[in-house]
């Protein structure tokens, strides 16, 4: 079982706003982690309201994301909420956000 090579927190939030620049959304840190080992929560907002992604590893290391918050957008303070708990428990985490209107990300993403 090969396992994706992983990339440093700090870089890939480099690239994901690079990308999401490129595609002429607007992307902000919210939140800076260890740039290192860091995880990351991606906060899309989008016309109906947000989304949180959660980055995570499949069983075979291959870097996928998760609907933190569920199947359907939810408030300001539903994400709030959310990020608030994840960063008590990882206080290494990175928190970026998105202008996503149609709550897709601008980078590549398997979502599971």
């Amino acid at each position: 079982m090969a396992t994706e090579p992983r990339i440093k927190a700090g870089l890939w939030v480099k690239m994901a706003l690079r990308l999401a620049d490129a595609d002429g959304r607007s992307g902000a840190v919210l939140r800076r982690g260890d740039p290192d080992s860091g995880g990351v929560l991606a906060v899309l907002r989008g016309r109906d309201g947000l989304l949180v992604l959660s980055q995570m590893r499949t069983a075979d290391g291959a870097l996928a994301w998760m609907r933190a918050t569920g199947p359907v957008p939810v408030d300001q303070a539903a994400t709030d909420a959310y990020v608030a708990r994840q960063v008590k428990f990882d206080p290494d985490l990175w928190v970026v956000e998105f202008d996503a209107p149609d709550l897709r990300p601008p980078f590549e993403a398997k979502i599971v």
